[in-house]
């Protein structure tokens, strides 16, 4: 089963490879979506796939880069409509 959900991750996230290396997971996952920086120092992140490695990606997420230190992550469900195609960084 297809399932997507979005993950807010906060803590020292930005500026230390998250996305880049947050993309090289889900490339290696086959996962879909994107993440991007937000103004709040949050990374968001959404993420498309067979259930099992959408749980993988979130708790990928948890550690995430080798300079980052995640304090929290935040998970919803998301409805999508359509498959997205690839995973994205956002600049």
């Amino acid at each position: 089963m297809i399932i997507a959900k979005k993950v807010h991750i906060k803590g020292r996230v930005q500026g230390v490879f998250f996305r880049v290396n947050t993309k090289k997971k889900a490339d290696e996952l086959r996962i879909k979506g994107y993440v991007k920086n937000l103004d709040n120092g949050q990374v968001e992140a959404v993420f498309q796939g067979p259930e099992e490695k959408v749980k993988e990606m979130i708790k990928w997420c948890y550690q995430g880069s080798k300079d980052s230190q995640v304090k929290e992550v935040e998970i919803e469900i998301v409805r999508q409509e359509e498959r997205i195609s690839n995973f994205q960084i956002y600049y």
